[in-house]
């Protein structure tokens, strides 16, 4: 019996420490990650080649993950039902994100290659000392046109869009702070105006550009430029380089009176399990030459000034993908305007659409 009773307990004992030992490997797992890292990201916004070239390098399988829309990103973020290890939100979003206490701050001895990004894109008013993002991408919304198409018409000007001769010949992305922003910009408003007064005048001037819409649409919109289905497009500048790259008929201006600056960024957030793999992604993007050929696929302006070396220098001095400091004084950045007035806008938007009908 005493044999028996010793067996139970060595049995018992070995259970305890097996159990013990597994959670420890359970929770070294849920911290490192294991060999998996989950990126989330702007559809067709690397390079695939790059992915493979990570994974080749480090051993970690990347799962990789899309969304079209920041609100849709950062509402799965809160949901936490799948734990990403990074995303890529837009510097409004990284506003609202860190409000929401959704990121963590990062360590910048496990990230040497940020010495690539030109200084002139760190330290700005959505994330001071760069706290808790990277930037990725930058770049410009403004007008893509193809003059084959029109009778001459230039677009120095927001207002040119209104030219009477343009009847169902424009195309616009479908977003609220792009197009309300344009009518605002028109007006020499903010394209961050939180008066009331401000979003009527430029909502009401908006339907008025209702009989020269074609379609208010996504992606879309580059095919359709391409395609010679329509003639102008309200658009940022990486669509307007694939549009150009493909029918060199089409071109890209920013207006006179000013438009938006975008960033995009890398961000880990608190859903992240495999933070060490997060780390070496985020220091292999910023490689000089991973960079260049991300910023060569994607077709965006990339802000590792270590990079542009490695491009094509006729396309580092197009000033309409590369727009120099002076350029920049009349862009601006997107600010976070709180739910309520964002809410605000997507309803002005939907006012302006619904008049289309």
């Amino acid at each position: 019996m005493k044999a028996l009773v010793r067996g139970a307990v060595l049995i018992a004992a070995t259970a305890a420490i097996l159990i013990i030992i597994n959670a420890q490997l359970a929770k070294s797992g849920a911290q490192s990650g294991g060999n998996t890292l989950t990126v989330y990201n702007w559809g067709e916004y690397i390079d695939p080649d790059l992915i493979k070239q990570f994974e080749k390098e480090t051993g970690i399988n990347v799962i990789y993950e899309t969304f079209d829309s920041n609100e849709g990103m950062m509402g799965k973020i809160e949901q936490g039902g799948t734990s990403y290890d990074i995303t890529v939100p837009s510097e409004y979003m990284v506003e609202m994100m860190r409000e929401k206490d959704l990121l963590i701050p990062l360590d910048y001895d496990k990230i040497p290659n940020i010495k690539n990004i030109d200084p002139y894109f760190m330290d700005l008013p959505f994330d001071p000392n760069n706290t808790y993002s990277i930037p990725y991408f930058w770049g410009t919304l403004g007008i893509a046109y193809n003059p084959t198409l029109l009778e001459g018409q230039t677009f120095e000007s927001w207002d040119n869009l209104w030219d009477p001769s343009l009847k169902q010949q424009v195309v616009t992305v479908d977003s609220a702070r792009e197009v309300l922003g344009m009518s605002l910009n028109s007006l020499g408003y903010s394209l961050n105006s939180t008066n009331v007064d401000e979003l009527r005048e430029a909502t009401d001037k908006l339907k008025t550009l209702s009989p020269n819409i074609k379609a208010v649409i996504g992606d879309e919109v580059t095919q359709m430029m391409m395609n010679n289905e329509a003639a102008v497009s309200l658009i940022w500048s990486g669509q307007a380089a694939d549009m150009m790259s493909e029918n060199e008929d089409i071109t890209y201006v920013v207006p006179e009176e000013g438009s938006n600056l975008w960033f995009d960024n890398i961000v880990i957030p608190k859903t992240v399990k495999n933070i060490d793999g997060a780390y070496e992604f985020i220091n292999f993007m910023l490689r000089p030459e991973v960079a260049a050929q991300n910023a060569d696929y994607v077709g965006y302006s990339t802000p590792n000034k270590k990079a542009l070396s490695l491009l094509d220098p006729e396309v580092v001095s197009d000033d309409r993908y590369y727009p120099d400091e002076k350029a920049r004084e009349h862009l601006e950045v997107y600010k976070d305007l709180g739910l309520e007035m964002l809410g605000t806008y997507n309803e002005l938007f939907l006012e302006f659409k619904m008049n289309m009908k």
